[in-house]
């Protein structure tokens, strides 16, 4: 396993064996799942306060990821996750990582894709973008799409109200 620091702004992690990093590397930067390579914690990351990007990309993190102030962090990449409450992770992103640029959450149940799941089209994920873009009002990129001028301004105006809101579970036939 090899740990690289460059100018103390960017974290790469090589993998070559899982067992090593779990004891070497990951008490300071993260809690493995017992799913070997998947990660549910971010507890270690406060020692890297200067990271600048972040790549947390097919693992199991989910609804009570927290991660610590890291103001320097303008690159958050979180696809194919467990994620599913989308206003409650905006709202700490907006706290910790105030120079967030860019941001992706693809993959995960809360960032609607036709790609993913049949049920959404584009204007679900559209909807998203404007309720994303009213929170965290830095953003460049949202998943693979530059932010446009007239995206940011129906965004200031209706941000707020697009909010996917999830049905309660009902039983068949109340």
């Amino acid at each position: 396993t090899h740990l690289k620091r460059k100018c103390c702004t960017r974290v790469l992690v090589i993998i070559d064996d899982f067992r090593s990093f779990t004891e070497d590397i990951l008490r300071v930067s993260a809690t493995p799942s017992e799913k070997e390579g998947l990660l549910r914690s971010l507890e270690g990351l406060k020692t890297f306060s200067y990271l600048e990007e972040l790549i947390l990309d097919n693992n199991l993190l989910g609804n009570d990821l927290l991660l610590p102030r890291l103001p320097h962090l303008h690159t958050l990449t979180l696809n194919k996750n467990q994620i599913t409450e989308l206003e409650s992770l905006l709202d700490h992103l907006a706290e910790v990582v105030p120079s967030l640029q860019y941001l992706s959450l693809l993959g995960n149940v809360a960032c609607p894709n036709e790609l993913v799941c049949k049920e959404k089209d584009e204007d679900d994920y559209q909807r998203y973008r404007y309720f994303v873009l009213h929170k965290l009002t830095n953003l460049k990129f949202l998943d693979t799409r530059k932010v446009t001028r007239r995206e940011r301004e129906e965004a200031l105006v209706r941000g707020a109200f697009m909010k996917v809101v999830k049905p309660k579970d009902a039983k068949v036939g109340e």
